[in-house]
């Protein structure tokens, strides 16, 4: 077994036993250890907001868990659909090699957010305002989403010269994964780690709609960018 640095390396270079043609197993072996390791260490990173003042450290462990879990149920969420249509539109036979794109980009999205972890410590350094604090996280998100795209197509480009039909498959997973990603971190939460609450696991009004939060946090944004 090879030393789990190397085929990192080899991953995100996506060359011999991570190249789009090579044997999948043991891909999907190390792609799901890299997205539980990175989800892991930059949720750590995250809940550090809060999560080091006393009697709150176990936010740490809380979020930790989290991150990861919140990748790993959306994906298991977006799954079923994508493989109805793609059995729909006549794509089945190419849903293993499209499997292993969308769990690359899975792994990659988690590694590049373990990488932004010091730059989430950092920002964390200058703030104290915990709305900004999510709101710096959510950008975090969307590096790390866009880097992963990289890898996305570098599995989907084989796929996309066999048949057209699948760049229309590869938009319609980007959009179900970032509408359903997006809900689901508003139900796990918290994973900053509001300063006037106390630590859960799991909030108790869990369940509303996402989407008006981010609006709430976007105007937020502006307006203390403007005051600056």
């Amino acid at each position: 077994m090879e030393p789990p640095l190397q085929a990192l390396d080899e991953f995100l270079h996506g060359d011999k036993d991570f190249a789009p043609g090579a044997p999948q197993a043991r891909q999907l072996r190390w792609m799901f250890a890299f997205l539980v390791v990175g989800g892991a260490l930059y949720g750590a990173v995250m809940a550090s907001f809060t999560g080091l003042a006393p009697g709150r450290c176990h936010q740490l462990v809380y979020v930790a868990l989290k991150v990861p879990m919140l990748l790993l149920v959306t994906f298991a969420l977006c799954l079923p659909s994508f493989f109805v249509i793609n059995t729909v539109v006549g794509l089945r036979s190419d849903f293993v090699e499209a499997l292993r794109g969308v769990v690359a980009t899975q792994a990659c999205l988690a590694v590049v957010l373990a990488a932004l972890a010091p730059v989430t410590a950092f920002l964390y350094l200058n703030i104290r305002d915990y709305s900004l604090a999510v709101f710096y996280n959510g950008v975090m998100f969307a590096i790390a989403s866009l880097s992963a795209q990289i890898v996305m197509r570098r599995h989907y480009g084989p796929l996309i010269r066999r048949s057209p039909r699948h760049r229309w498959m590869l938009a319609f997973w980007l959009l179900l994964y970032v509408f359903v990603g997006i809900q689901m971190a508003w139900v796990l939460r918290p994973f900053i780690g509001d300063p006037n609450r106390p630590v859960a696991f799991f909030r108790e009004d869990a369940w509303g709609n996402a989407y008006v939060v981010i609006a709430r946090l976007t105007a937020h944004f502006f307006d203390r960018l403007f005051l600056w």
